[in-house]
């Protein structure tokens, strides 16, 4: 499993960065992203801190730990600005809080999130055409999501990217150890999204290309 978008106690999870890669490394995981929530109150605290959690343990756990940030709800206008600052401060993984249907996330983000390069945008709703196309020419990830809420969408992001060939990953949006999943468990979720089983592994693909790249920029 390939999972770049999860939550620790630096924001509202529940496990320490070390447990939380511990217990990913016992469900089988290959990668993990980490990706607290963060906005202009806290990039400043929380960042540093995951990347210095990921360098401790880097070369002692057989899994790549991407450190990273989500950032989250903040105004399309701000967007931009937080992806560079995010990068600056050690993001070597960005990930915007798209326009989930379980949240009132202003209109635009999912917009602003693309024009600003973030690597991934979450769970983006009922994302339009016209994002989608973007999100394919700017190479940003479009999200799958096992969360609970979050992933009402799925099958109208699935089927859209699908249709117009953008990029897609799956992730566990992982708050608390349960919400930890398997590789076949992620398979299931593609297919429920209506994802056929020929494209499951261009999914997986597109996860290891971010890592390749997050890989870089450490």
């Amino acid at each position: 499993m390939i999972d770049l978008h999860t939550h620790t106690v630096l924001s509202d999870g529940e496990l320490l960065p070390f447990e939380l890669v511990r217990r990913a490394v016992a469900a089988g995981y290959k990668a993990i992203g980490i990706t607290d929530h963060v906005d202009a109150s806290n990039m400043d605290l929380v960042i540093p801190r995951i990347v210095k959690a990921a360098k401790k343990l880097r070369g002692l756990v057989p899994i790549e730990i991407i450190p990273g940030a989500e950032i989250t709800h903040a105004p399309p206008e701000l967007i931009k600005d937080m992806v560079k600052g995010a990068r600056e401060l050690g993001a070597c993984l960005v990930i915007v809080h798209g326009e989930t249907l379980a949240e009132p996330v202003l209109e635009g983000t999912n917009r602003a999130a693309i024009e600003a390069g973030a690597d991934i945008l979450a769970h983006p709703g009922l994302i339009s055409i016209e994002d989608i196309l973007y999100a394919n020419e700017k190479s940003v990830a479009l999200e799958i999501t096992s969360r609970k809420g979050h992933s009402i969408s799925n099958g109208h992001v699935a089927q859209t990217a699908v249709k117009f060939g953008a990029q897609m990953v799956i992730n566990t949006d992982s708050h608390s150890p349960e919400d930890l999943i398997t590789r076949a468990g992620a398979e299931r979720i593609l297919m429920g999204a209506g994802i056929g089983k020929e494209r499951i592994s261009l999914v997986f693909e597109t996860s290891k290309n971010i890592i390749e790249k997050a890989l870089r920029r450490i």
